[in-house]
C-alpha cells in the first residue's frame, strides 16, 4: 500500500490510490464482475503463489475493494484492511481468527446486542469462552485475565450508553498478559479516534454506519497494523467464510468516505447542542454524552477522542412506555434501529434493540427501561432540537 499523503482530509479523498483512473475518469470504476481471466497458466501460480497483485475472484479481492481496504487502513493509520459483508461479518471473523476453542474472550457489559449473543450463545456452542465484565475498572480487568484469555474486545464509545474505555490503560494491561486487543470503531470513526496508533491490534467497524453515511450500504471492515494477520484473516477466514463484500457497496463507501469529516463535524455540533438542551429539560433525568462535563467517561474521552461523536442516550422521567410515547410522538426524527445516517434516528434500546430484557437484566447492560437512544444527523439543529421538545411534551 502506497501511503502518500498524511492529511485526513486528503486520505478520505485521494488514499490507497497506486494508479490513475481508466480513462482518466475522476472517480474510480466499480468492476462488477465475480471472476477474472488469465494469460497463461503461468500468470495463474504467480498469483496463487501472492507473486502478482492480479485477481481471481471477488470473493479473495477485487480492485474496488482493494481501494476501499487501502483507503479505510490509511485513514485509520493501518497497515492493511479487510472488507466484510457486514460489520458482524468483520466481527465474527475477527474474533474467530484469534480464537480456538478453549479461549476465552473479555468483553465490555454493554456493545452491540448482536456481537453480545455471538460471543455468550454462539461461541459456547464451539467451546470459546467469555466473561462480561466493565472494562472501564481496570482493576477488574486486570484480575480477570486468565492462561485462558486471548482477546479483549470493546467499543468506543460503547452502544447504546456512550461508555468510555481507556484505551492506553486496557492495552498497557493486555500487553502484559500477552492478549490481543479488539476495538470497535464504529461510533467514534477514525476522524474522532485511532486505536490502533494507542496500541490495539485489530480495529472493526459496521461501514453501514458513519463511514458510508447515507444509509444505502450494508458493510463492515476490520484493520490491523499487522500485514500478516491482515493476510490470514483475508484468505483464512473472510474468503473462507464467504463474508464478502459487492464492489459496487465498496464504491459507494469510497464516495461517502469522502464528506467524512465534513459530516461528523456538522453531526457533532449538532450533537452538543442537543445534549445541552436535553441535559436542562425537566423531564429528562440523565444525559449519557462524552462531550457534557457531567458524563463519567468526559475526560477520558477528551485524552483519546477528536470530539465527541453524535450518538446520545438520555433516560426520560418515567418508564417504558412514556419513553415509547416520546419516539412514537417525533415527527422529524425517523424510527429506527441503525446510526450513522445524514438523517436524525431515534429509538427505544429495552423496546426494540434490547427487546424482551427486563429491568434486572437491562442493568447488567448498563441501560434501563427508559433510555432512548439519538442518532444526531445533520439536518438544522434547531429543528432536531424543536421535534424532540415538542416530543417530550406529550409526557
Amino acid at each position: 500500500m502506497n501511503k502518500k499523503y498524511k492529511n485526513f482530509d486528503t486520505v478520505a479523498i485521494h488514499g490507497g490510490k497506486t494508479k490513475p483512473n481508466p480513462d482518466k475518469a475522476l472517480n474510480p470504476p466499480i468492476f462488477m464482475t465475480s471472476t477474472f481471466t488469465f494469460d497463461t497458466i503461468d500468470d495463474v501460480r504467480k498469483v496463487m503463489a501472492f507473486e502478482s497483485n492480479d485477481y481471481v475472484y471477488t470473493r479473495g479481492n477485487n480492485p474496488t475493494l482493494r481501494l476501499f481496504e487501502d483507503r479505510i487502513a490509511e485513514m485509520e493509520e493501518g497497515n492493511g484492511a479487510v472488507a466484510f459483508g457486514s460489520g458482524m461479518g468483520a466481527i465474527t471473523g475477527v474474533l474467530l481468527s484469534l480464537l480456538k476453542p478453549g479461549d476465552e474472550v473479555i468483553a465490555h457489559r454493554t456493545i452491540y446486542g448482536s456481537a453480545h449473543s455471538t460471543i455468550t450463545d454462539l461461541f459456547p456452542k464451539y467451546n470459546i469462552e467469555n466473561q462480561i465484565i466493565d472494562i472501564r475498572d481496570l482493576e477488574s480487568l486486570e484480575k480477570a485475565i486468565t492462561e485462558k484469555t486471548k482477546v479483549i474486545y470493546f467499543e468506543t464509545p460503547a452502544n447504546p450508553n456512550l461508555d468510555i474505555v481507556d484505551i492506553e490503560a486496557v492495552v498497557k494491561i493486555a500487553k502484559a498478559k500477552n492478549v490481543k486487543v479488539v476495538v470497535d470503531n464504529t461510533f467514534a470513526t477514525p476522524y474522532i479516534t485511532k486505536p490502533l496508533t494507542m496500541g490495539v491490534d485489530v480495529v472493526v467497524h459496521s461501514a453501514t454506519k458513519y463511514l458510508c453515511g447515507h444509509g444505502d450500504v450494508v458493510a463492515g471492515v476490520a484493520i490491523s497494523k499487522d500485514e500478516n494477520y491482515v493476510a490470514e484473516l483475508k484468505f483464512g477466514y473472510m474468503c473462507e467464510l464467504g463474508s464478502a463484500l459487492s464492489p459496487f457497496n465498496a464504491w459507494l463507501l469510497l464516495r461517502g468516505m469522502k464528506t467524512l469529516s465534513i459530516r461528523m463535524k456538522q453531526h457533532m455540533a449538532n450533537a452538543m447542542e442537543l445534549a445541552k438542551f436535553l441535559e436542562n429539560h425537566p423531564k429528562v433525568e440523565k444525559v449519557f454524552y462524552p462531550g457534557l462535563e457531567s458524563f463519567r467517561g468526559h475526560e477520558i474521552a477528551k485524552k483519546q477522542m477528536n470530539g465527541f461523536g453524535a450518538v446520545i442516550s438520555f433516560e426520560i422521567k418515567g418508564a417504558l412506555k412514556d419513553a415509547e410515547a416520546v419516539v412514537n410522538a417525533t415527527e422529524l426524527m425517523q424510527l429506527a434501529v441503525s446510526l450513522g445516517d445524514c438523517e436524525t434516528l431515534i429509538e427505544v434500546p429495552a423496546g426494540m434493540t434490547h427487546l424482551g430484557y427486563n429491568k434486572e437484566k437491562l442493568a447488567e447492560f448498563g441501560l434501563t427501561e427508559s433510555m432512548i437512544r439519538i442518532s444526531v444527523g445533520i439536518e438544522d439543529v434547531e429543528d432536531i432540537i424543536a421535534d424532540i421538545e415538542q416530543a417530550l411534551g406529550k409526557i
